[in-house]
């Protein structure tokens, strides 16, 4: 059975549709006021931040994402999902992703990516052996899959610059679910991003907030993510296992444009 664009919808592991659109470039024509300057410290604790990131051989991370859906009149509507990754370097992954209205999971085992989506019980497998920054990359180009959170992969490394950032500053500092975090606020490419990154010897991403600038509605995703640094993983975790009645279905590369 081949999965058609239809059916590639329901197995594409993506946020909420506001959130996923507050990562895309924002339309031609947005005219935002004009920056604030770039602080060399904010952009040196980014980078911190990215160089500790890389060094975390495993990990787990939960995430609460809410996103912002504007109609036509105005009107913005609130929607919330939630998505959980394991991750253990170079080439193991299990993330899923879920709302009241979708779930969606990925299981990378080093060897084959496999795709599910619970509801429509349709599961899709692909070979590949690639670090996990690779494969972040490789799925999107060419099935339009996202991984939640992809972002805790590319941080420090070059797929992450912080050339195009247009202005940077220190907010100061706030607590996130009980964390002491310094908070940051950036400008690039249409788009306002705020993080709150742990203080410490710890930096980690703690929350992270989207504005689109090129709406006027200003819609904004929020990504709250929790930690845990020594996961307990077994060799379960990274294999997928196709449930009772569930089917096979053969993922199609999207077309070029």
């Amino acid at each position: 059975m081949k999965l058609g664009p239809r059916a590639a919808a329901a197995l594409a592991l993506s946020l909420v549709a506001s959130v996923v659109g507050a990562q895309q470039a924002a339309p031609a024509g947005t005219a935002p006021s004009a920056p604030n300057p770039i602080d060399p410290a904010s952009i040196q604790a980014l980078k911190d931040m990215g160089a500790y990131l890389q060094t975390l051989d495993r990990f787990q991370t939960t995430t609460s994402l809410t996103g912002e859906r504007v109609l036509k009149d105005g009107q913005k509507l609130m929607h919330m999902a939630s998505a959980k990754v394991d991750a253990q370097r170079p080439n193991k992954l299990r993330a899923r992703m879920w709302s009241a209205r979708s779930e969606r999971e990925l299981v990378y085992d080093g060897k084959t990516v496999t795709l599910y989506s619970p509801a429509q019980k349709y599961y899709s497998t692909v070979e590949f052996s690639e670090p996990v920054s690779a494969l972040i990359d490789k799925l999107e180009e060419r099935y339009a899959v996202q991984i939640p959170m992809s972002d805790l992969f590319t941080w420090g490394t070059p797929a992450a610059p912080v050339d195009a950032i247009e202005s940077a500053m220190n907010a100061g500092q706030d607590f996130v679910a009980g964390t002491l975090c310094d908070h940051y606020a950036f400008r690039q490419n249409g788009f306002d991003w705020q993080i709150w990154i742990a203080t410490g010897a710890q930096p980690l991403p703690r929350k992270v907030v989207i504005t689109n600038l090129g709406d006027e509605a200003r819609p904004q995703s929020v990504s709250v993510i929790d930690w845990n640094l020594k996961p307990a993983f077994n060799e379960s975790t990274f294999r997928f296992v196709p449930p009772k009645g569930a089917t096979r279905i053969e993922l199609i590369p999207v077309k070029a444009k």
